[in-house]
């Protein structure tokens, strides 16, 4: 069949106007090496750092962590040993990122914001990046607003703010984990999202915080992010960067959280591993040049925002581990510069059976009275006073009593009597109410003639006795949050009944 010449045209014309340019640029680079989770790309020349970048043939992500001359460094976020030399590298355009809000909340994800509790995907489309400068001075207000933690001890000496960056530091197994427990669980029922960041901690540690979490209710307003020993270097270094951008994102709506990094010691040893395969020069205990500003730069990014900036806050309580209590190490000397205080657990106290350990002579927050409420202030005025006094004059009390003046051993036992009220049950978070009432009951000489060893039971039988004779005085101290004289006078009288009523006596001849 022959084809007419004014029909080529018009197949010409319909060819032509159908056509569609898909031509795409891609930045597209080379494996040259890799190895130990670290691949060496040439090419990629328009990559950005943290940028990340695909692995086509394994499907697999990586972060642009290196940008040198003429090859790019990058960190194998995943199982590395599937790339080959040669391979093709795309760069995506995006910098790292997670995913936010809040249908994270109640979650357990990895570094990367994926799940891993099992309960399905996470209904988000919203993401921030891992990486962000931090909030300037113009954005931020003063630190003027308690978080309360629960803990008799630190909210009576060692208040935090909310904003604030308080570092918990001592050797291991001293309670310091269960210090971020406790003010996890103590935000129950308030306004405060907290996220806890594991990092570098054995599975079935991580397995069981989130089952006391779970236990006791605190999950319903936590994020866990993890990244476990078992998981890669690299992850463990974004670990932290990840939920600080989950945390923002509620300091940037307008809301209030609470993060904890478990602990920053394994961050460093992280990214010392990550930098010495990168080849950046070590310096310090092999630790890069940077590592002060790897920390900086993550806990600087807790903060109050101004209320122009919604009002927002995000409080960091940062863990480090220390070795035979050695607190002049590099990295906890670096964050002990950088943050608002800290609370220093000490081995020797914890052994004596003074728990939570915290050692109340170095033990400091910077913020002080301005992030407690007023009724603490006014019955823990002189206690940090008091427990400093008992402690210089407590070497005198091994050798015996007998011989001091009646002033120094009335010091000595009100510095003991002290320190048991101080005691604290763990997961037992206390509210600020009951912590009120318990300090004004202590310094108001109803101790003086319980007996050393039974002020502990004396306390939690008070404690049971206001819950339940006088809940509305407890009340009504949390909503005023500072003691009047009829306030003072009704706690005096409760005092008086439960100590003079012969309710403490009656339960003593039971005993």
């Amino acid at each position: 069949m022959a084809v007419r010449a004014t029909e080529i045209s018009d197949i010409i014309k319909q060819q032509i106007s159908g056509f569609e340019d898909s031509a795409t640029i891609s930045n597209v680079g080379t494996v040259v090496s890799v190895g130990d989770g670290i691949a060496n790309v040439h090419g990629l020349s328009q990559v950005m750092a943290s940028e990340l970048v695909e692995f086509p043939r394994t499907s697999t992500i990586g972060l642009a962590f290196n940008l040198e001359e003429d090859s790019v460094g990058v960190i194998v976020l995943g199982e590395y040993q599937n790339i080959e030399e040669g391979d093709e590298v795309r760069g995506t355009g995006t910098i790292s990122s997670v995913p936010v809000g809040p249908a994270l909340v109640g979650r357990v994800v990895n570094a990367l914001g994926q799940p891993i509790d099992g309960k399905g995907p996470i209904e988000t489309d919203k993401r921030r990046p891992i990486e962000r400068i931090a909030p300037g001075v113009v954005l931020r207000q003063n630190v003027d607003t308690a978080l309360q933690t629960g803990i008799k001890s630190i909210d009576s000496m060692i208040p935090i703010g909310r904003g604030q960056r308080e570092l918990i530091i001592g050797d291991r197994q001293t309670g310091k984990t269960a210090i971020a427990i406790d003010t996890i669980i103590n935000q129950k029922g308030g306004d405060v999202t907290c996220i806890y960041v594991a990092i570098g901690q054995k599975q079935a540690q991580v397995a069981q915080v989130v089952r006391i979490l779970e236990e006791n209710g605190a999950m319903e307003h936590t994020v866990v992010v993890v990244a476990s020993a078992a998981d890669p270097a690299p992850l463990q270094y974004i670990a932290p960067f990840s939920g600080c951008a989950i945390g923002e994102e509620v300091m940037e709506s307008g809301g209030d959280a609470l993060i904890v990094y478990d602990d920053l010691s394994k961050h460093a040893q992280a990214y010392r591993e990550v930098s010495l395969l990168s080849r950046r020069p070590p310096g310090r205990e092999a630790y890069p040049g940077d590592v002060f500003y790897l920390h900086s730069r993550l806990l600087e990014r807790a903060a109050r925002l101004s209320e122009d900036q919604g009002g927002g806050s995000l409080t960091a309580l940062p863990i480090i581990e220390t070795q035979l209590g050695d607190i002049s190490a590099y990295i906890p000397t670096n964050v002990i510069s950088i943050t608002d205080g800290q609370i220093f657990l000490e081995p020797d106290l914890f052994y004596a059976g003074i728990r939570p350990a915290i050692n109340v002579g170095v033990s400091v927050s910077r913020v002080g009275g301005a992030a407690q409420i007023k009724a603490i202030r006014q019955v823990t005025g002189r206690l940090r006073l008091e427990l400093a006094q008992y402690r210089s004059l407590a070497a005198f009390a091994q050798f015996g009593t007998a011989d001091l003046d009646p002033v120094t051993r009335n010091q000595i036992e009100t510095g003991q009597r002290m320190t048991e009220i101080l005691k604290q049950g763990q997961y037992q978070p206390l509210p600020v109410e009951e912590q009120a009432a318990v300090f004004w009951m202590a310094s108001n000489g109803f101790l003086a003639d319980v007996q050393v060893d039974q002020v502990v039971s004396f306390q939690n039988e008070y404690l049971e006795y206001m819950r339940s004779a006088h809940a509305d005085l407890l009340a009504t101290i949390a909503e005023r949050q500072a003691l009047d004289d009829e306030l003072t006078a009704a706690l005096k009288r409760a005092s008086e009944d439960f100590k003079g009523g012969s309710r403490w006596a009656s339960s003593r001849a039971a005993a």
